[in-house]
């Protein structure tokens, strides 16, 4: 049996794992590189004939696992992608805004491009189109958590709640063979305890393999104080100033998230009456799918519905629809603007950063990862001057960071998902985290006696016994 790591590897994005029993070859996610260094693996040929697979298991609908399946289709994939009910519709609202974003960023890149007399080092073309993604649509297939998924050749799979993000899942593979199981656990992105809406992530004990993420794996998350405190006194400090606070978003949980919790600051007047825009058509779509979806969330969620109130809507709140609305809102001073993405290397909030980040008055608030080589990061780590729409902007905004928001387990988490097997497995792998974070989170591993752990390197082949 071989185990391809064909992303994530020694970087965040681009998760994607090739995994050979016999004749039978599976992938698992198939994930978008963002990192400016390694963008360049988006556009290269699938290191595998995407036709010689026989299926994928999909762990979340996050870009970094899933924007590159248009391309693979495209490329020949013809398998059935299996994952949870809410991650079918996550993924389709993802991919077709992947898709439109892509058109129109290639599109303003060519006008961009003619006009500088230039070229950039990819034609100025998208990746994929949204006629791309509709051939994928009807390849997802939905697979409730806890049900075992069999997908022939000896091998079968099972999906567990990774409490990231709506619908994420760890995924444990089976494989027969020779008359015996091998077990697989793939762990996907683990997400954080004692979150709101999201349920916490599931506790394994068993397993011979385990590829598991290590984003923050050298680290704990930064302690803020409360999330609540922090996000108002963002909020009023730039109010005040007479700044507008511009919040790089995350369409799938964080847009969810900081709705909900920007609704409780609001029913409880911890910020003034204020103009807050959502500017993402994608994350308004996901809203839909939170609703659909509610037996997915956690208790806290459920009583708050079942009294009858919203998990979303207060007054000024306003979701953001088209290009023309979403123009119009860089004509005022004053207001709250989350818009995607969260790491600002796509969509509008590239706009309102062009807009907004020589003001001295307005505000920049992170409050997710920003991984190596983003603009986010850029930016977060003290930029002077940055390149926005091929232009360079000084940054004159202030930068501030939200802690306690993360998606993601850290170093503390990491260790108490992987300390709750009954022993350890004959290998850890660790990816889907920066080289340092990973080798860190191996050191620690390998040091408590009985543990094999290793960081692979992009395109490695393992063998497993």
């Amino acid at each position: 049996m071989k185990l391809h790591f064909l992303g994530a590897a020694r970087q965040v994005t681009g998760s994607c794992y090739a995994l050979e029993n016999g004749s039978a070859r599976i992938l698992i996610d198939c994930g978008l590189f963002q990192e400016r260094a390694y963008q360049c693996r988006n556009w290269e040929p699938p290191p595998i004939a995407p036709s010689t697979f026989d299926a994928m298991l999909l762990t979340h609908a996050h870009l970094d696992h899933c924007g590159l399946i248009p391309r693979l289709v495209k490329a020949g994939f013809k398998g059935p992608i299996y994952t949870t009910p809410p991650s079918v519709e996550l993924a389709r609202i993802i991919l077709e805004d992947a898709a439109a974003i892509q058109e129109e960023d290639a599109a303003f890149k060519q006008k961009r491009h003619e006009r500088e007399g230039r070229c950039g080092p990819h034609a100025d073309e998208p990746l994929y189109k949204r006629r791309d993604v509709e051939r994928v649509i009807p390849l997802l297939k939905p697979v409730p958590y806890g049900r075992v998924q069999s997908l022939g050749s000896g091998l079968s799979a099972v999906w567990h709640d990774a409490g990231h993000i709506l619908g994420s899942a760890m995924i444990e593979v089976r494989a027969e063979r020779e008359g015996r199981t091998t077990t697989i656990v793939f762990s996907g992105d683990l997400g954080q305890w004692d979150k709101p809406i999201i349920k916490d992530p599931t506790l394994l004990d068993q397993a011979d393999y385990v590829v598991m993420e290590s984003t923050y794996g050298d680290r704990d998350h930064v302690e803020g104080g409360d999330v609540q405190d922090q996000l108002a006194t963002a909020i009023n400090e730039t109010l005040e100033g007479g700044g507008n606070l511009l919040i790089p978003t995350f369409a799938v949980e964080r847009a969810q998230e900081l709705v909900y919790r920007l609704a409780r600051l609001a029913v409880a007047d911890r910020i003034p009456d204020v103009l807050v825009f959502l500017d993402s058509p994608m994350a308004a779509e996901v809203m839909e799918v939170f609703n659909r979806f509610k037996s997915h969330m956690d208790r806290e969620a459920m009583e708050i519905l079942a009294s009858g109130r919203s998990l979303f809507d207060f007054p000024g709140f306003k979701l953001i629809a088209s290009q023309r609305e979403s123009k119009a809102i860089n004509r005022l001073r004053g207001c709250v603007i989350m818009a995607g993405s969260g790491m600002c290397n796509a969509g509008r909030i590239k706009h309102h950063l062009a807009h907004n980040i020589a003001d001295p008055r307005c505000t920049v608030c992170f409050t997710g990862y920003q991984a190596e080589g983003t603009l986010g990061r850029e930016i977060l780590d003290g930029s002077e001057q940055v390149r926005i729409l091929g232009r360079l902007h000084d940054v004159r905004a202030k930068v501030r960071q939200i802690f306690g928001l993360s998606a993601h387990a850290d170093r503390t988490d990491l260790l108490r998902w992987i300390g709750h097997f009954r022993q350890p497995p004959h290998k850890v792998f660790l990816t889907h985290g920066e080289e340092q974070s990973a080798r860190h989170l191996a050191r620690e591993l390998n040091a408590r006696g009985g543990w094999n752990a290793d960081v692979p390197a992009y395109q490695q082949i393992a063998e497993l016994d």
